[in-house]
């Protein structure tokens, strides 16, 4: 990874506060597809705010969350303070040997440096657990949502999508899925969504408020989002999993 883009990853703890609002959570069916039937001790590695560490908890399971930024879990922590939250990286996961199994990774392996992340990953499973990758990406087939893409960029999570996630031995019986939903935000939130951005985050404040200025002139003057309390900002969560041997 190169600095820019691991200062990218980083980035992320100044809009803590803003990426809880904005960004959404995932789907059950999402959830339900990459657990698998066994679980019960699952670590949320790259955890930021919770998003998923929150819908894992409600299930009753013993999750963990890590995370390499402390803004992100003092956010996390608020919301979950019975659930372990740890600094650590993917590259240094800091839990023991075959002690989970599943890890379930939300919106952050494109973060990840793969070479140094799986080894760590197939040490931490026990043997016939589960990997999970999640990713939530735009369906910009809506008029509106083409237009906030063009505004705010391309995702990074859809680099990784397209270009297809490969993993090597022991990780066999990789399979993926799709689930395609809507997540209801008010504007404000939208703006928070733009604005937790890495992309927004790191930009020069010039070009950091001339986004933010064209996602609520969007807002304002688009026919399906003028005067409306709520938006409705449709999905479609890509999944992959594989069970390590």
């Amino acid at each position: 990874m190169n600095q820019a883009r691991h200062d990218r990853s980083l980035s992320f703890g100044s809009q803590a506060a803003a990426y809880e609002r904005g960004r959404p959570s995932y789907p059950p069916e999402a959830i339900d597809w990459l657990l698998p039937p066994h679980a019960r001790d699952v670590l949320d590695l790259g955890a930021g705010t919770g998003k998923l560490t929150a819908r894992l908890v409600e299930r009753g399971l013993s999750v963990v969350a890590v995370d390499p930024i402390a803004e992100m879990l003092e956010v996390l922590r608020a919301s979950l303070p019975e659930t372990p939250a740890l600094l650590g990286t993917a590259e240094q996961i800091p839990l023991a040997d075959d002690s989970v199994d599943a890890v379930l990774v939300a919106q952050a392996w494109h973060w990840f440096d793969p070479e140094r992340a799986i080894p760590e990953l197939v040490r931490v499973l026990r043997p016939g657990g589960r990997l999970g990758l999640v990713f939530n990406t735009r369906d910009e087939r809506l008029g509106w949502v083409k237009e906030l893409g063009a505004i705010i960029g391309r995702e990074d999570a859809r680099d990784v999508v397209d270009a297809g996630v490969t993993l090597p031995a022991p990780f066999t019986g990789i399979e993926h899925h799709e689930v395609e939903w809507t997540n209801y935000l008010t504007p404000q939130a939208l703006i928070d969504l733009v604005a937790s951005r890495s992309y927004c985050i790191t930009s020069p404040d010039a070009v950091r408020t001339k986004t933010l200025d064209q996602v609520r002139q969007l807002l304002a003057t688009h026919p399906g989002l003028a005067g409306a309390g709520g938006v409705a900002l449709p999905y479609v969560t890509v999944c992959v999993r594989a069970t390590v041997g």
